[in-house]
């Protein structure tokens, strides 16, 4: 129960129940670090804002700065880049 309880503790698992049905099935848990899904959202959560803005802008004067366009066109691809490295770590799991 101890060496059971350690390794719930390793993983993050609260729930013995859950661990045991894991374990049962699968044979192992898996504890994935996603800080790169974090960023990932954060910036989302940033360019989903900021296309807000641009919007509200361009509803409120009838224009946007292009300068603006090609800033939300730039933190799109990183979004995708990140998301595409992510992926490819992902897949690599077995």
């Amino acid at each position: 129960m101890e060496r059971m309880q350690q390794k719930m503790d390793e993983l993050g698992i609260r729930n013995k129940s859950s661990y045991l049905r894991k374990m049962a099935l699968d044979g192992y848990c898996i504890n994935l670090e996603l800080d790169d899904v974090k960023e990932m959202v954060s910036l989302l959560r940033y360019c989903s804002n900021n296309l807000n803005q641009y919007a509200k802008q361009a509803n409120e004067t009838g224009s946007i700065y292009a300068e603006d366009i090609q800033d939300l066109q730039n933190r799109q691809n990183e979004i995708w880049e990140i998301a595409k490295e992510i992926l490819a770590r992902l897949a690599t799991i077995q």
